[in-house]
């Protein structure tokens, strides 16, 4: 049964859809023990879509013409159809963060290395969880088990019971 941590559902489904995405982002949040438990059961599932569908892509081949005025063969890959539905389902779940600017980087260059990325965060759960996570899966043999809770001390003011939520 979920629990209801205290908030009407539109608050609540909006609150660990913030720390999901600051999950799957940073690699660990620290929260409270009840909301560190929703949010590995949203990860866990977000991250199964990853790894079930992270190699669904297919390649097409299509003519264009060049400024020669000669055709020229381009190839494209696309996603299947699989991890596209999964694509959609995390771009409904997750919060769309963007990539940020690095340290002393100017603008052009910020923007040349974004330029093709649309949702940084979904593509970072496709390209890097998704292979790794898969891999991990092949070699022990089971699935699931991407994220754990560690509790901590109590939160100084109201005494919350604390986590950190981590990607294993």
């Amino acid at each position: 049964m979920a629990r209801k941590l205290g908030r009407p559902t539109k608050e609540r489904m909006h609150i660990l859809r913030n720390q999901v995405s600051e999950l799957l982002w940073y690699g660990q949040i620290e929260t409270t023990v009840d909301r560190a438990k929703e949010v590995r059961r949203l990860a866990d599932k977000m991250i199964t879509l990853a790894v079930r569908t992270y190699d669904d892509t297919i390649k097409t081949t299509k003519e264009k013409v060049n400024l020669k005025g000669e055709k020229v063969a381009v190839e494209y890959t696309n996603d299947g159809v699989r991890k596209l539905a999964a694509r959609r389902k995390m771009m409904s779940v997750l919060r769309d963060l963007q990539e940020p600017k690095k340290e002393k980087e100017s603008k052009s260059a910020y923007n040349d290395r974004t330029r093709d990325v649309k949702h940084p965060l979904v593509e970072k759960v496709f390209n890097v969880y998704g292979p790794k996570y898969a891999k991990r899966a092949e070699e022990l043999g089971q699935g699931g088990g991407y994220t754990r809770v560690i509790k901590m001390t109590e939160r100084r003011g109201d005494n919350a019971e604390r986590a950190i939520v981590q990607l294993v």
